[in-house]
């Protein structure tokens, strides 16, 4: 998959998504235990395409690669490459790139009723409270992430 290098920031570098090319790849669509072997040959008749699976909304996805621990309590640890998706409405509880004034962050958003919350998950930083003197884009939410271990 081609991407190309959009933005980078202190926190996040941003790429595209380039839908054109096709990866299929076998895939064990029965799961591969995390206990005992199994025989996980005998399923890999099924094939599994990464941009069919992971990219919904072909025009409005993105992927950030991750700088930084903030977010390391829910798996998102440096290095990692987030798929984004710039359609979906912000919920409360979604894990959202957020443009917060003037530079890129990645944190939880907590809505209460008079204020916006964004949250890191990890206890070293401490929450951000979102006031009418900050300017706060909502740039999109987090749909997946891609980790690598090596």
């Amino acid at each position: 998959m081609k991407v190309i290098r959009m933005h980078d920031s202190e926190t996040l570098e941003f790429y595209t998504a380039n839908i054109e090319t096709a990866l299929s790849l076998p895939f064990v669509e029965g799961g591969v235990s995390a206990g005992f072997p199994s025989p996980a040959d005998d399923f890999l008749e099924n094939e599994l395409d990464f941009n069919a699976t992971f990219i919904k909304h072909p025009n409005s996805t993105f992927y950030a690669k991750v700088k930084g621990n903030s977010m390391k309590d829910v798996g998102i640890c440096n290095g990692d490459i987030m798929v984004i998706d710039k359609s979906l409405e912000p919920k409360n509880g979604d894990i959202a790139v957020c443009y917060l004034d003037g530079e890129f962050t990645v944190k939880t958003i907590l809505i209460e009723k008079d204020v916006v919350w964004l949250v890191a998950e990890n206890e070293a930083y401490v929450p951000i409270k979102v006031t009418a003197e900050n300017e706060l884009l909502i740039w999109g939410i987090v749909i997946n992430v891609i980790k690598s271990f090596r």
